[in-house]
């Protein structure tokens, strides 16, 4: 079976994707209407010469353009590549650098963009070359190609790795990968609420080139022909209850974030913002991509209990790109298990392996570790990918007799994981082994700190490393909440995990980070070392004018 048996099979015409803006305005998309769509614009890409297995790259926010391209390229046998729009505009010339590369790397034919998105991405385009330029929906050549019998493509999508550590990498899936995926995710759905097993209803604000917005949420819908209710990521950055809001309306079952979401929403929501809102039917709140942490879990559940939000709905997940996205589930019916940890902080357990995969903790030999005993996270499973595009040595290096190594440093007991974090995120201070997350995770609520924006590294001193803690203050931030900051985190520091350490306060949006939002702790170590880790240029309306005019005067060369 393919991604497309999928959509042809829908017949529900009242069933579909639901946006919705920050007005709370919504527009239903339904799947029968997309099919059509997606089958015109495969045959204007078929066309333009977009030939099977072609890789396509698509820079869309989070709107019906983006998923008439994304099927449109499934129905002409091409491989849709999702890359993040240009978001931040004071960090243009790095996001052209890293799309310019990303590009390459996918080797894509063709880039297509919504027109607003498409008049910023010249430069981009110019550093990628593409074959076919880039192109508009409504720019492709009107063609009559065949869709009705769709090219065989084994490929079925390429999405970008999170490049916490690293330059992003291409993740190559296949059809059944994320067919398995969405299977898997609805299994588990309608084995826990049976009752609900027909009428599964989710909300998602996640960007749709992560794997957890696009195949986690997306692919389950399809398959059980429902709906999806869409928010844009920077609408919920802006006005978090908006997410809230649409699950109480559609009394949706399911829903997931990375940790930090649920930070923000219980630090930032206020309760005039949830007039007449109930909670009660959240049943899922999946929580991952990131490190989950304790006091998050506790402030939202405490936050919104008044609401209806039920403890038990709380679920740690794990899984990565490589997997196509899920490996572990924590049970949906129960509150979320904690347990000691080896530097006596409580992990909440992520669960066990899910039907068909395996997971297995490794020492640095290969060799696996007795249960409680931290080492390297191994995993396999039916949806894992088939390597990083025309990267051999690149997949040789994390693939062992169908095994994958995901690169994050983690426990097994009783069968669940916890993951500690990524193996070159650990700091090592006086000769131990320190997770960065827990460090992050105990400042918080501090007057005039952005939430979520915290970097703990360790610098090399000498013949040590010390602790270097980033944070960043909020635009409001006055210059007395701004002096104090650096006092409150190194005392919380040292009174929570013992440790001496030093803090530099930056200005809103120093911090790199994943085009998925996750800071990148180790590019913030080199920048900080070069002198590099400034803030963002301020785009005034000059400076945006500009940068319109060098994309327009770069987009013809790239053709």
């Amino acid at each position: 079976m393919k991604l497309w048996n999928a959509l042809d099979a829908v017949t529900q015409p009242d069933r579909g994707l639901i946006f919705v803006d920050r007005r709370e305005r919504e527009t239903l998309l339904p799947w029968v209407t997309l099919r059509e769509e997606a089958q015109q614009v495969a045959a204007g890409l078929q066309a333009q010469g977009v030939q099977p297995g072609e890789r396509v790259a698509l820079v869309y926010r989070t709107e019906p353009d983006f998923f008439r391209a994304f099927f449109g390229c499934i129905y002409a046998g091409a491989v849709p590549t999702p890359l993040y729009p240009p978001v931040r505009l004071g960090r243009l010339e790095q996001y052209h650098q890293r799309t310019a590369t990303m590009m390459r790397s996918a080797d894509v034919v063709l880039v297509l963009a919504s027109p607003s998105i498409r008049k910023l991405l010249g430069r981009a385009v110019q550093g990628a070359a593409p074959r076919l330029g880039c192109l508009t929906l409504d720019q492709l050549e009107r063609g009559t190609g065949n869709t009705s019998e769709p090219p065989d493509s084994h490929l079925s999508l390429v999405q970008f790795s999170s490049g916490t550590t690293n330059i992003p990498k291409p993740v190559a899936l296949s059809h059944q990968a994320l067919l398995v995926q969405g299977r898997v995710i609805l299994n588990q759905l309608k084995e826990a609420f049976p009752d609900q097993a027909n009428s599964i209803v989710g909300v998602s604000w996640l960007p749709l080139y992560h794997d957890m917005g696009l195949i986690g949420c997306v692919i389950p819908a399809l398959l059980q022909q429902t709906n999806l209710v869409l928010i844009r990521p920077e609408d919920f950055i802006g006005r978090p209850a908006l997410w809230l809001r649409a699950l109480s309306r559609h009394k949706a079952i399911i829903s997931p974030a990375p940790n930090f979401a649920y930070g923000l929403c219980a630090q930032r929501i206020r309760d005039a913002d949830l007039e007449g809102v109930d909670l009660s039917h959240w049943r899922v709140a999946l929580n991952g991509a990131e490190a989950v942490q304790e006091h998050t879990v506790r402030a939202f559940t405490e936050r919104f209990a008044p609401f209806g939000f039920r403890e038990e709905a709380m679920t740690p997940v794990y899984g990565l790109s490589e997997a196509a996205l899920a490996v572990c589930f924590s049970d949906f019916r129960s509150s979320p298990a904690t347990r000691e940890g080896a530097d006596g902080l409580p992990q909440i357990s992520l669960g066990p392996a899910l039907p068909g995969f395996q997971v297995e903790v490794r020492d640095e030999d290969g060799v696996p570790v007795p249960s409680g005993t931290q080492g390297q996270i191994w995993i396999q499973g039916p949806s894992l990918m088939e390597g990083y595009l025309n990267q051999p040595e690149a997949t040789a290096k994390i693939f062992v007799d169908g095994w994958l190594n995901t690169g994050d440093i983690g426990c097994l007991i009783n069968n669940e994981l916890a993951v500690i974090g990524r193996a070159k995120d650990i700091l090592i201070l006086n000769g131990r082994n320190y997770a960065p997350a827990p460090i992050e995770g105990s400042i918080v609520d501090f007057p005039g700190l952005r939430a979520g924006c915290v970097a703990a590294i360790s610098i090399k001193h000498a013949d040590s490393e010390r602790l270097v803690v980033l944070v960043e203050h909020t635009a409001k931030a006055t210059p007395a909440e701004i002096q104090a900051l650096p006092a409150l985190c190194t005392k919380t520091i040292l009174e929570e995990h013992g440790l001496q350490a030093e803090c530099l306060v930056l200005q809103p949006g120093t911090l790199p980070r994943t085009s998925s939002g996750k800071i990148r702790r180790g590019a913030a170590r080199t920048q900080l070392d070069e002198g590099t880790l400034l803030p963002p240029e301020t785009m005034g309306p000059l400076k945006v004018l500009g940068a319109l005019w060098d994309s327009r005067r770069s987009m013809p060369r790239a053709k």
